[in-house]
């Protein structure tokens, strides 16, 4: 019993440390891993190449595939291109599976006590996630010999080798048990390790490790798609496609276990390595052989999980809310980032409609706008708590930072739509149903508020997206010329009730507060420059200091 439950804890060390060292790559190289793979789509082979890369670093087709199945749902690369990089991963998971094979245990105090040295001296940095991943190679080096140790020794006993010969001649249960250990482990990676240990060890017979190694890259497969079947569809069809490599694979290579056995282990006499090499040998097969069926996977794919209908999607929420990019917090971010664009795009639907409310007294379009304003309030929530789910500790300073930015941003457009709704009721009561109309030379001046309005609330989008100082500088002195407007056009709104112009008396109440609740709308667009600005050291001193400065 303790040499088994000494077997089920090097397994779980495996498992564990192929999670540090992948979580901790993807915190470190995150940004720079999607930039490579966006821009190495150009041709098959340099998408095959960025796929063996990544993984190699990695460690996980898995990621790899919820990487470039978010690129997909966000329409950056092409379905394609992003199967091609996916036969690139598969082949990079079987290239560090060979590495670990070797006998690098000497390594493994050496990766532990640096990367714990590291991890606790500057836990919050990047040298810090960089112990992390040496922390997770050392414990797999560690779990890869425990498992060789307590293997020999359960090997032993008669009743363990009684139930080992049950495995023998059945490759679908082989399969089967594979697909499965691969997916509870979350990595094929571990799998096939976990498997090479075995046999090397004489736990397992050769021929039921061949069998266990294909049903992992055939889990693996099934993994990405499960990961994903609550991504839209674009983002689940990546995943789909590679499984169905993985599968022509299966069918390739499932014979040829005979074969492979009868002719390399006469070459390589080691079990362990005689496993791994097969490994290498399927991916390689399958990306030799599936290179050229890219496009009409892609085809196939795509008739079995069309892309929605656009009108349809435009009335979901939320659009870029990728719940497999969460494991990537710098791709989260990117999501999260998009879909508060999008509630910014639903907020100058209100905008532009209530104008047009204003001037031709549209019921039921009013109507329509309020109910924007609830799926402004569910974008919200959506983001809010898809932000909550990314982990802040995995973020660096700039990232911490532009998390901060997307809560303050998708705050202020949920305020703005609280606003328009105010006004359209408001609109309503004041203005429609009384059969009142704003004097001439007032609607000029809402006119002309609005206009503003609207092009300080694109430029607002602009700054958040791209962060450029001297377009935040131009809306915060945006935010001054609307204020002087305000102040003026209120003044001439005063001047106007003095000449008893009956239409202005009529509306007063609701000019004021109209144009008083479009300045407030501009403050809370402007506010997006603050932090930009902030972080450029470009803000002046408050002009409260400055007045004490002249008292």
């Amino acid at each position: 019993m303790k040499h088994l439950l000494n077997l089920l804890a090097a397994v779980a060390l495996l498992v564990w440390g192929t999670h540090l060292v992948r979580t901790g790559i993807l915190r470190v190289f995150g940004a720079n891993l999607r930039q490579i793979i966006a821009r190495s789509v150009s041709t098959r082979a340099t998408a095959v190449l960025s796929g063996i890369g990544v993984t190699s670093l990695v460690q996980s087709s898995t990621a790899t595939a919820l990487i470039v199945s978010s690129f997909v749902g966000q329409g950056l690369v092409a379905l394609p291109a992003a199967l091609a990089v996916m036969l690139g991963a598969d082949v990079g998971t079987s290239v560090m599976a060979v590495v670990f094979s070797l006998d690098l245990s000497w390594l493994s105090p050496l990766f532990i006590f640096v990367g714990v040295v590291l991890f606790i001296s500057r836990k919050d940095t990047a040298v810090g996630r960089v112990g992390r991943v040496l922390i997770g190679l050392g414990l797999m080096l560690l779990a890869l010999r425990l498992i060789t140790e307590s293997t020999t020794v359960l090997t032993q006993s008669p009743t363990v080798r009684t139930l080992l010969g049950a495995l023998t001649s059945d490759m679908l249960l082989e399969i089967f048990t594979g697909a499965v250990l691969a997916i509870v482990a979350y990595s094929s990676l571990a799998t096939v390790l976990l498997t090479a240990a075995l046999a090397g060890s004489g736990g397992i017979p050769a021929d039921v490790a061949l069998g266990l190694v294909l049903g992992a890259n055939l889990g693996s497969g099934l993994l990405a798609v499960l990961t994903t079947m609550r991504a839209n569809v674009q983002t689940r069809q990546v995943p789909l496609g590679n499984l169905f490599f993985k599968i022509i694979g299966v069918v390739l290579m499932a014979p040829a276990t005979g074969l492979w056995l009868t002719h390399v282990r006469p070459i390589v006499p080691e079990t362990a390595t005689l496993v791994v090499l097969f490994h290498l040998a399927f991916n390689t097969v399958v990306g030799v052989v599936c290179i050229g069926l890219t496009g009409p996977v892609a085809k196939l794919v795509e008739r079995l999980l069309p892309k929605e209908d656009t009108a349809k999607q435009a009335g979901m929420r939320p659009r870029h809310l990728d719940p497999s990019a969460l494991a990537t917090p710098s791709l989260a971010i990117s999501c999260a980032a998009r879909e508060a664009l999008h509630q910014a795009d639903v907020v100058e639907s209100m905008l532009l409609g209530m104008h047009q409310v204003i001037r031709t007294d549209d019921l039921q379009l009013a109507e329509q706008l309020r109910k924007l304003d609830d799926e402004v309030d569910g974008l919200y929530s959506a983001i809010k708590y898809y932000m909550t789910k990314i982990s802040r500790e995995a973020l660096d300073e700039r990232e911490g930072r532009r998390w901060a930015d997307i809560i303050s941003f998708t705050i202020n457009m949920e305020q703005i739509g609280d606003i328009i709704e105010r006004v359209l009721i408001d609109i309503e009561d004041k203005k429609i149903k009384k059969g009142r109309q704003f004097s001439e030379a007032g609607m000029e001046e809402i006119n002309e508020l609005h206009a503003r309005l609207v092009d300080n609330l694109r430029l607002a989008m602009s700054v958040f997206l791209n962060g450029n100082v001297r377009d935040a500088q131009k809306l915060l002195e945006e935010k001054a010329r609307f204020r002087d407007l305000e102040r003026a056009y209120s003044a001439t709104h005063l001047a106007r009730l003095s000449d008893n112009t009956v239409q202005s008396i009529e509306t007063s109440s609701l000019h004021i507060d109209l144009i008083s609740e479009l300045k407030r709308i501009n403050s809370l667009l402007c506010s997006v420059a603050y932090p930009i600005l902030e972080s450029a050291g470009a803000l002046a001193p408050s002009r409260l200091r400055n007045l004490s400065d002249q008292a």
